[in-house]
């Protein structure tokens, strides 16, 4: 079942749950941002790339009613600021240098500039989506994924920055590593770089 409400286009997601679809990364962190401090009544409030999952919801309609009151904000939600200190030796530091028509120094130097926001968490624990890479700047995945990236490891795809929590399967482009603790289940938040979280990258 599908219904719109306002700016939001609502999806049955099983019993008890509504995905709520949305234009973009942007505009999901801002409505899951904005239903968390509105006391939105779900159990799970998760943030997608163009959706929020809404999980638990006792009363549709009441679920309904909130998100009308919900409009889009240009200005994207602001949470606390982590730097994440990276070692730019990756395995396609060059390959991205070439794509972005400088040498190694001036990639780092254009990824440290930028202010990047976890928009989502997604493919393994502790793995943020980190949204502020311009455009201009998109670089594409591997053809092939590597079969094994190490954790650590600060990478791009598309658009998106990531940092690998733990060592897996990967095809987003490698420029260096880290060792930041990106989750861990004993912290009161055991994800460092949870959505709305701001993300520098510091050389080192």
């Amino acid at each position: 079942m599908n219904w719109l409400t306002g700016p939001v286009q609502l999806r049955s997601a099983g019993p008890g749950a509504v995905l709520a679809e949305v234009g973009d990364a942007a505009a999901a962190l801002a409505l899951a941002t904005w239903a968390r401090a509105a006391g939105v009544a779900a159990v799970e409030v998760v943030p997608a790339a163009r959706s929020v999952l809404f999980d638990g919801v006792a009363d549709l309609r009441a679920l309904t009613a909130a998100l009308d009151a919900w409009a889009p904000s240009e200005e994207p939600p602001t949470g606390p600021l982590v730097e994440i200190a990276v070692t730019y030796d990756g395995a396609d530091l060059v390959d991205v240098a070439a794509a972005w028509d400088t040498d190694e120094a001036g990639v780092v130097q254009r990824h440290t500039t930028v202010e990047y926001v976890a928009s989502f968490c997604g493919f393994a624990p502790g793995f943020a989506y980190l949204a502020g890479l311009p455009d201009e700047l998109a670089v594409p995945r591997l053809a092939s994924p590597r079969p094994q990236v190490p954790a650590g490891s600060v990478a791009l795809a598309g658009t998106w920055c990531g940092v690998y929590p733990s060592a897996s399967p990967g095809g987003w482009r490698l420029l260096g590593s880290s060792d930041a603790a990106l989750w861990d289940p004993t912290r009161e938040r055991p994800a460092l770089l949870a959505p709305g979280t701001r993300v520098r990258f510091v050389p080192r």
